[in-house]
């Protein structure tokens, strides 16, 4: 009983020492984090007001969840993959929200190039297209027609907005899409019919998509059935099968490893399973 006494003072000490020892870590660390995802929250159109706020609160969670597994249920193999766990999780927030925005992008990129080839046909300039492109489109492609315009009204080269869309967008259709704008500036041509071609092809490649997408759908089903099946098994040995030998997983050392490890295996199995069954075309 002293001894248990004397570890957890230890520890206790420790942890409260170990906030002003590593304060300017911390700060520099997390000065570095709100900087790359601000840029990231930026490109994602999202806006990072207090967001060092929100880092602050989510890295005292982490050490809480931390402090939670491993000194009051005496597990350290829990805490960490735990905090680990809780770590990615913004990180995988911000991927889904730019493969979401990203998608929603090339759906409506087809609907747009036919915009622009109606105005060209009417008569309006490249400039005046692009603008009716930036009030009508609807979001997200919308924000994108409205920051070249905009840079372009500012007095920065219609060529040069093109390449740095390209470049925020990382969109082979948008390339294609931006390289025919470029190439009608430079040496003219009926830009109308090109930009429709286009669309065709980024139409017949967006059918081709969805169709694999259908295709796939009942695997991506299995994938998370099989990803939450291994807790329906641990919860039926521990309530019914065998209570007594399933709860050693958790009361030993050598059994939270096991269950940590296996927790780990099988996020890396779904999360990469979900990424061979999202194909690019």
């Amino acid at each position: 009983m002293t001894e248990a006494i004397i570890g957890s003072t230890l520890i206790s000490l420790a942890f409260g020492v170990l906030p002003y020892a590593a304060e300017s870590y911390y700060l520099s660390g997390l000065e570095r984090l709100e900087v790359n995802m601000k840029d990231k929250l930026r490109q994602l159109r999202v806006s990072p007001k207090n967001l060092r706020s929100w880092l602050v609160a989510w890295s005292t969670l982490l050490l809480l969840s931390f402090l939670t597994m491993t000194v009051v249920f005496g597990s350290l193999p829990f805490g960490l993959v735990t905090a680990g766990l809780l770590a990615a999780l913004p990180w995988h927030i911000l991927k889904v929200m730019a493969e979401k925005r990203h998608q929603q992008i090339e759906d409506q990129l087809a609907d747009a190039m036919v915009s622009l080839s109606s105005a060209i046909k009417a008569g309006l300039s490249l400039a005046q297209a692009l603008d009716i492109l930036a009030q009508q489109t609807p979001r997200p492609i919308c924000q994108e027609f409205q920051q070249i315009v905009g840079e372009y009204q500012l007095g920065k080269p219609l060529e040069r907005c093109l390449k740095e869309a390209k470049v925020r967008l990382r969109s082979e259709n948008f390339a294609l899409f931006a390289a025919a704008m470029e190439a009608s500036r430079e040496s003219g041509g009926r830009l109308n019919e090109t930009v429709e071609r286009i669309a065709h092809s980024v139409r017949e490649l967006q059918r081709l998509e969805r169709k694999v997408l259908s295709e796939t759908a009942q695997a991506r089903t299995s994938a998370l059935y099989m990803a939450l099946a291994p807790g329906v098994v641990l919860a039926m040995y521990y309530f019914f099968l065998d209570p007594v030998n399933t709860a050693r997983l958790f009361t030993t050392f050598a059994g939270q490893v096991m269950l940590c490890a296996a927790v780990l295996l099988n996020v890396s199995a779904f999360l990469w399973a979900r990424k061979i069954l999202n194909p690019e075309i």
